[in-house]
């Protein structure tokens, strides 16, 4: 299907079923589970600070989605924006969903006065990269047991 029949919209309770199956298949070092989704979902939609997207067809099937937030710095004197995770359904990648799902969290991120918007990616990088993206410092995590 061409882009012109994606749009992005913020996300709405109801669509937890249709962007379960793109989260667990997000998750490379975690196995999501999904009564810790249903916990978190509600949570999610409509916070303030929060960017909960997903990319629909005309159908109204959702085959992307895309999750951020903001949150204060010493160091850009302000706001900045993080894009947590961002998922197209494999089946649907290179038709444009991603970059439409970018381009919203980006537009987003200037009405939050946000100073950058950046993101972690270890297997998407060259198409971060054809959004102008830099790679600009390494990703340390630490799993903390009982989580």
């Amino acid at each position: 299907m061409p882009d012109q029949q994606i749009s992005t919209r913020p996300a709405r309770l109801d669509d937890a079923d249709q962007v379960w199956p793109l989260a667990r298949a997000f998750a490379t070092s975690f196995t999501p589970e999904r009564a810790a989704f249903d916990t978190t979902w509600p949570r999610l939609v409509d916070v303030p600070g929060t960017l909960l997207l997903v990319a629909e067809n005309t159908g109204g099937r959702i085959v992307g989605y895309l999750l951020g937030n903001t949150h204060l710095t010493f160091l850009a004197n302000g706001p900045v924006a993080w894009v947590e995770e961002l998922m197209v359904d494999e089946s649907r990648r290179g038709a444009g969903i991603g970059r439409l799902l970018m381009t919203h969290a980006e537009q987003w991120a200037r009405t939050q006065n946000a100073a950058y918007l950046a993101l972690a990616s270890r297997r998407a990088g060259p198409f971060y990269q054809a959004l102008s993206y830099k790679d600009s410092a390494t990703f340390f995590k630490k799993t903390l047991s009982g989580s």
